[in-house]
Formats: C-alpha cells, sequence, structure tokens
C-alpha cells in the first residue's frame, strides 16, 4: 500500500496545502518518512490525515467559483466502530461548505471496506448541500464497499457513479460530466 499515492496529474492546478482556505494548508510532508497506517500496512505519505484511525484523504482540486471539491480516499470507511462520516464531515467538508463548496465529487478506488453505522452525517452533508443546488457523489468504489454502501441505504445521501475512466478529464470537465449525469437522473426521476 506504500506504493498507492494519490492521483497528482493535477497538482499544477491545485495543491491543497498551498490553498489558504483549505483545511490542509501549509502541511509540509516528507516522501521518505512513512509514518501513516491501514492494516499496519504504511501508507504513501502524500495522503492527509484528517482524525480517523483508518482513512486517509487528499484534495485533489477545489474550484470555489463554481463551487466544486474532488476528493481521493484510500482505506477502510469504517462508520460502525470509528464513525469516519462523522469525522470527514466535521474537520473537512464543513470547512469546505463554509467556503461555498455544495458539489464533492468522492474517490473511493482505494476503500478497501466499508462498514456502515448511523446515517445521521449523511443525511446533514445532503441537506447542507442540496438546499444550495448540490450534491455528493462517489465514484470508483470497489464491488464490495458498493454492495455495503448500498444495503445501508446511503445512496439518498450519496450518489454512486461508475465512472472507471476519470483519469483523462480535467478536473473541471469530470465535473461538468458528472453534473450533466446528476441532471440527467433528476429529469428522469
Amino acid at each position: 500500500m506504500h506504493d498507492i499515492e494519490p492521483f497528482f496529474n493535477w497538482r499544477h492546478l491545485y495543491v491543497s496545502e498551498e490553498d489558504k482556505r483549505s483545511p490542509f494548508f501549509g502541511i509540509e510532508y516528507s516522501e521518505f518518512q512513512f509514518t501513516q497506517t491501514v492494516y499496519n500496512y504504511f501508507i504513501h505519505p502524500q495522503w492527509d490525515d484528517f482524525g480517523s484511525q483508518t482513512l486517509y484523504l487528499k484534495v485533489l482540486f477545489v474550484d470555489y467559483e463554481t463551487g466544486f471539491c474532488i476528493i481521493e480516499f484510500i482505506g477502510e470507511w469504517n462508520d460502525a466502530i470509528e464513525n469516519d462520516v462523522m469525522t470527514l464531515k466535521r474537520e473537512v467538508i464543513d470547512k469546505f461548505i463554509r467556503q461555498g463548496i455544495n458539489k464533492f465529487i468522492l474517490i473511493g478506488e482505494n476503500v478497501l471496506n466499508f462498514h456502515s453505522g448511523d446515517d445521521c452525517y449523511y443525511e446533514e452533508w445532503y441537506d447542507d448541500v442540496v438546499d444550495e443546488g448540490g450534491w455528493v457523489v462517489m465514484i470508483g468504489l470497489p464491488n464490495s464497499s458498493t454492495y455495503d454502501f448500498n444495503r445501508a441505504g446511503l445512496g439518498r445521501y450519496i450518489q454512486l457513479l461508475e465512472l472507471p475512466e476519470w483519469r483523462p478529464f480535467s478536473p473541471t470537465n469530470l465535473f461538468m460530466k458528472i453534473d450533466n449525469l446528476i441532471l440527467k437522473r433528476l429529469n428522469n426521476s
């Protein structure tokens, strides 16, 4: 797991540790010291710790004018024991919402397991953004985690989309593609 890096092809467009509005502003990374672990396996030092014991993230891109954010995850999303969604909501998402972000693209390709708990923080997140015309989307979640996510009924708050070829897009084009898919879903409802 130590060689799985956050997606880096957009770093010329956005760097979260250089963004004064980011919760990760000013963080300095080491390329040589591996200190964070998932399942006792070290992970690449570029992943950001937001307070979870099992889940890490990287803010890949934020557009404050358009109001969207792209976040990639690695690890185990565990709401049953760690209440990861609460920690994520309070330490990261709420800070972006206060900055006008109301559309969130979550990349879950490296979410190895998902364990559900209470859905109140998902509902709160949804309520915070939907009134402003926003949404929350997860792409790339592995099949086993997708099954557990759907079984918990969380699809009413976070929409799961299949978009395996997201990497060639620019952040803005990825946002536009997903926004159009969400509009089509709403129009077909």
